[in-house]
């Protein structure tokens, strides 16, 4: 570990890296999945598995106490929390995949701290610092590139309504970043998971008396899509933030933990090109790495004294 940054505990790296590689492989489920469900029954899915998992982390820590600590706003912030995540943004990032290449969908997910440079501008009036500028024309390039270069280009050209969803998760991402930065108050962070995930998991229960849901149309491939929903679930939605906070809170080099999950896209490029069989073409890496590289410069390099990168992270 003499390589590695000072992170105070080999622990921190351990949980990173377990995030990271979680996370690496969500977007192949995404595809997998919606090969066999809809993206609502997916979405259901994913959410009542994450939903039990965070159950499974708060028993753990012996946190369930906290539930009679918690106010009415409490309450009902979780609940609107529920509604933007896992809800509404995993219901628009599944639609995105149902309609792009996973290779495209992905990296324009990645652009979410770009917008949220914009939306602390417009909801909490937050100038933005000029050489901020810097990373979200990178970003923005990078996302122009992938578009305009194909990502799977086989088919001829990509879906505006794709693009145009893909860009919306990235917003509402950040939106709900915003939300719970509001939401602290002293909450456990599973518990603070749980409960938005259980209201979530309501909300989704309730509406599938208004839409319609067949869940597969033989033993097989109603087995098939519950393995790649729960695989989402709990790799994408569970596993990976339970682990990535408890890397954060050991970690002394914050930044570098932080660092390690722009890893994260670059292996899933491989692994769609193993699982779904996409041909990765080189514009996906350019754009990648300029969107990658976009974030990483706002985040900590256009003002590395500290002080106004705060906007940013």
């Amino acid at each position: 570990m003499a390589i590695l940054p000072k992170t105070g505990n080999s622990r921190a790296i351990a949980a990173t890296l377990v995030a990271v590689l979680s996370w690496a492989t969500v977007a192949s489920s995404f595809k997998m999945a919606q090969l066999y469900f809809s993206q609502y029954e997916m979405l259901t899915i994913a959410v009542l598995t994450a939903t039990v998992i965070f159950a499974v982390a708060v028993t753990i820590k012996g946190r369930w106490k906290d539930v009679h600590n918690l106010t009415r706003r409490d309450w009902f912030s979780l609940a609107i929390l529920g509604i933007f995540n896992p809800t509404l943004y995993y219901l628009v990032l599944f639609s995105a995949y149902r309609f792009l290449p996973a290779q495209v969908a992905q990296p324009i997910n990645y652009c979410w701290p770009i917008f949220l440079v914009i939306l602390l501008a417009v909801v909490m009036h937050r100038p933005v610092r000029p050489r901020l500028y810097i990373g979200m024309v990178l970003s923005l390039g990078g996302v122009a590139v992938i578009s305009l270069g194909g990502g799977g280009v086989e088919s001829g050209s990509l879906s505006a309504g794709g693009l145009m969803l893909a860009f919306l998760s990235a917003v509402l991402w950040a939106f709900y970043w915003i939300l719970n930065e509001r939401l602290k108050g002293g909450i456990d962070e599973n518990m603070k998971l749980f409960l938005s995930f259980l209201f979530s998991s309501i909300y989704l229960l309730m509406a599938m008396s208004f839409i319609p849901t067949d869940f597969g149309i033989s033993t097989g491939t109603t087995l098939k899509g519950l393995f790649w929903s729960v695989w989402a679930g709990t790799f994408e939605m569970g596993i990976p933030f339970i682990f990535f906070s408890y890397a954060l809170s050991r970690a002394t080099n914050v930044a570098f933990v932080n660092q390690m999950c722009y890893i994260s896209p670059f292996l899933s490029l491989f692994v769609i090109s193993m699982i779904v069989g996409e041909t990765i073409v080189p514009t996906t890496y350019l754009g990648l790495a300029l969107i990658v590289g976009g974030v990483v410069f706002n985040q900590y390099l256009a003002y590395p004294g500290g002080e106004k990168k705060r906007q940013t992270t």
